[in-house]
C-alpha cells in the first residue's frame, strides 16, 4: 500500500484514512501513523461513537513525554486501511494530547 503524505501547515505528515468498526458501527477517520507505535490509540469520544462503553476495557498505562503517565481502556475493533480489514485490540483514551493530530493511527479529522 502506498498513500501520500499529508501538508499541515508547513509540515508534511503520514495521515491515512481508515475505517474503525466495532458491531454495526462505522466511522471513517483519518489518522497519523506512528511506524514505531505498539498498538492504535483514539480518543474515547471515537468509542463512544461506536457504541462502546470504553471505560469497562482493560485499563492500561502510558507514559508520555516527561514521564508523564496516562490511561486508556482497550477494546477489540475493526480497523481498514486501504480496504483491507483487521480485528485489533485499540486503545481508546480520555485525554488524548493533540485531539487535531494525536499519534500513532491514532486519529484525527473525522472524513
Amino acid at each position: 500500500m502506498k498513500f501520500d503524505y499529508k501538508r499541515y501547515g508547513k509540515t508534511l505528515r503520514p495521515v491515512i484514512p481508515v475505517t474503525i468498526q466495532h458491531g454495526k458501527a462505522e466511522i471513517g477517520y483519518h489518522v497519523l501513523v506512528d511506524s514505531g507505535a505498539d498498538l492504535c490509540i483514539f480518543h474515547e469520544e471515537i468509542g463512544e461513537a461506536l457504541g462502546i462503553d470504553v471505560r469497562t476495557g482493560e485499563k492500561r498505562e502510558v507514559f508520555g513525554v516527561g514521564g508523564k503517565a496516562s490511561f486508556y481502556y482497550l477494546h477489540t475493533i475493526t480497523l481498514s486501511v486501504g480496504g483491507w480489514p483487521s480485528k485489533v485490540e485499540a486503545g481508546f483514551m480520555p485525554d488524548v494530547a493533540g485531539r487535531v493530530m494525536p499519534y500513532g493511527a491514532m486519529g484525527g479529522a473525522a472524513m
